[in-house]
């Protein structure tokens, strides 16, 4: 079901995380039982940044893709990555028109404004990086051609476990497009039972969401995250996270700058997200895990301990002190 419009464009952070958190609320209709990766997605889509859900088959990857598209009013397509999936059939290729005799360019499904990347390390290296430019600058050049793409343009990418069968390892240049990344996991047993009884009593296959937004609004709620502020101490303590990650003992290849980038707009986010319109420490340490944890890599030995990057991420946070401020996040009344 689609509604009209529903209010004027925001014009405050708090206006923009009412209306955020109606998102997500309606959102959770169809997504049972995960607020908190719901929440970081939606972070992503106020941060300007691509998101990358990372877990097992089965665990309502595709589904939350497709929830936040029809609730925010995106348009909306998929790709089902497979190995023989080629780049042209990502940007979209040049065909000759009989008609004109003129060659005419058809785009590819990157020309949206939400693309779901279903599955993207089934396909080769070659074919995940013609993601790359449209990802890095929302544009596509094909034949010596530069074509703009949507504005907002989101890519949300499901990934299977290394692991698994039939997967590629995404190169670094590629993960570190991603601004986060999201881990869905398991529900608990009450979860899964609701999620059975909503099932059974909706009596459809899944929930019929209501269009709340629309592309005009999530360009605007960007437009309020720009405009939060972030004191330099809160500044420093970003980029003393990112430097931890390059100097540590267990990790081979630290953070890029582009994580500080990420983690600081993702904190600027998370701030409008909860009503304010400034940073607080907690909006930073709360995102360093999903915003730097797929850009690092440990030292071999480790894999053999089973040992994540999360988990060295978390020593990380815990490790480096966090900065007091006189700004504080209100409490809930």
């Amino acid at each position: 079901m689609t509604t009209d419009h529903p209010t004027p464009r925001p014009r405050t952070a708090e206006q923009v995380g009412e209306q955020a958190r109606a998102v997500l609320r309606e959102i959770g209709r169809a997504v049972v039982g995960k607020p908190d990766a719901l929440e970081l997605v939606m972070l992503g889509v106020l941060a300007r940044g691509h998101v990358l859900v990372e877990d097992l088959p089965g665990l309502g990857k595709t589904l939350l893709a497709r929830s936040f598209a029809t609730t925010l009013g995106l348009d909306f397509r998929r790709i089902q990555f497979t190995p023989d999936l080629l780049p042209s059939d990502v940007t979209g290729t040049p065909l000759y028109d009989q008609r004109t005799g003129e060659m005419v360019f058809h785009p590819g499904p990157v020309f949206t404004h939400l693309l779901l990347a279903d599955e993207i390390n089934r396909t080769p290296p070659k074919t995940q990086a013609a993601l790359l430019e449209a990802m890095a600058e929302s544009q596509v050049t094909v034949d010596g051609e530069t074509r703009p793409l949507a504005d907002p343009f989101l890519v949300i990418a499901t990934a299977n476990p290394v692991e698994y069968e039939g997967t590629y390892s995404l190169p670094e240049a590629q993960l570190d497009r991603f601004q986060l990344r999201v881990r869905m996991g398991y529900l608990t047993a009450p979860e899964e039972l609701a999620m059975l009884r909503a099932r059974v009593d909706r009596a459809t296959p899944e929930a019929a969401l209501e269009r709340l937004a629309g592309p005009e609004d999530v360009v605007a709620w960007r437009s309020v995250v720009e405009r939060v502020e972030i004191d330099d101490d809160l500044l420093e303590y970003a980029v003393a996270l990112v430097g931890a990650t390059r100097e540590h003992p267990q990790i081979s290849i630290g953070a890029s700058p582009r994580g500080g980038l990420a983690l600081v707009q993702l904190a600027r986010a998370r701030a409008v997200l909860d009503g304010r319109d400034y940073v607080v420490p907690e909006d930073v340490k709360s995102l360093a895990v999903p915003a730097l944890a797929h850009r690092v890599s440990l030292r071999p030995e480790l894999w053999v301990r089973e040992m994540s990057t999360d988990d060295v991420l978390r020593e990380i946070v815990d490790s480096v002190g966090t900065p007091t401020t006189r700004r504080t996040a209100p409490v809930p009344s």
